[in-house]
């Protein structure tokens, strides 16, 4: 048998959980208990709790009672339950760090792969997650590539504005839109290529709600912008303006090329509108 994790269930786990659950409940959680990867640092201290602050402001009165699945791995234990979040349960893996028989909170995440749950080799067939897990997991990896290893490099050697027209893929993105879907003219092949590319290649939620000849609107559920206020990572390194200019670089370079007037409208903090109109 193989097994990557060691799983105990103990009394002093149990303990820890009801110790963190105490003082979370209360509102006594400090930066002190709070020790991020390192790769993170300790800027991230802020970060982590005010993500616990917003798990005990939403939390509903049966998720304080729970016993979690605990699996231990040397000095590191992972607490899985579901909790409520946004009026609907989601699961997580609250991680710990025990340090000289104290505990530490580490962090708190939606996305977890169970790996441990491999038990023979060789092995070529993997735990999977869901869609929705899958796409949320590829927006986070290629935005964050996009942000951290290009867009935020460039503009510290070259300037803002040459980061942002690096950017710009509007020429190419409108081929693609009149190569792959040829049954409409250009412009309106934009909108449906638009529509298609960013719900099932991007996974976001998209909504078509009016597509003419001289106007169109697009409501989307936006991933890129859900991981900016969701993620622990992106916000100690660029700002929301800066952030929020990226996205309306590309869009607009991309309804440019496409022959349309762009108008977005931000709804919620992941929710935008695109308001398309032609001369």
């Amino acid at each position: 048998m193989f097994s990557f994790l060691e799983t105990a269930i103990g009394q002093d786990e149990l303990e820890i959980w009801n110790e963190f659950i105490n003082t979370l409940k209360t509102g006594n959680m400090t930066i002190d208990k709070i020790r991020p990867h390192e790769q993170l640092g300790d800027k991230y201290k802020p970060i982590i709790l005010g993500y616990l602050d917003s798990i005990r402001n939403n939390a509903s009165a049966d998720d304080w009672n729970q016993t979690p699945e605990i699996i231990r791995t040397e000095n590191r234990i992972q607490y899985i339950l579901p909790w409520t979040s946004r009026n609907q349960k989601t699961t997580f893996c609250f991680s710990f760090l025990i340090e000289d028989s104290v505990w530490y909170f580490q962090h708190l995440e939606a996305i977890f792969i169970r790996l441990d749950k491999i038990s023979d080799l060789p092995a070529s067939e993997f735990p999977d997650v869901s869609k929705e897990m899958k796409n949320w997991m590829r927006a986070e990896l290629y935005w964050s590539d996009i942000i951290q290893k290009f867009y935020l490099p460039i503009a510290n050697e070259k300037g803002k504005q040459y980061a942002l027209n690096t950017l710009k893929d509007g020429a190419g993105y409108f081929v693609a839109a009149k190569t792959w879907v040829p049954f409409s003219p250009p412009h309106k092949a934009f909108i449906l290529y638009l529509c298609w590319e960013q719900a099932i290649l991007r996974g976001n939620d998209v909504t078509l709600i009016a597509l003419d000849d001289n106007k169109a609107l697009v409501h989307m559920d936006t991933h890129f912008f859900a991981l900016y206020f969701t993620t622990a990572h992106l916000k100690t390194r660029i700002s929301i303006e800066d952030y929020k200019q990226i996205f309306e670089t590309i869009w607009q370079d991309r309804s440019v090329n496409a022959g349309w007037n762009l108008d977005i409208q931000y709804l919620t903090d992941y929710e935008i509108e695109f308001h398309f109109t032609r001369d």
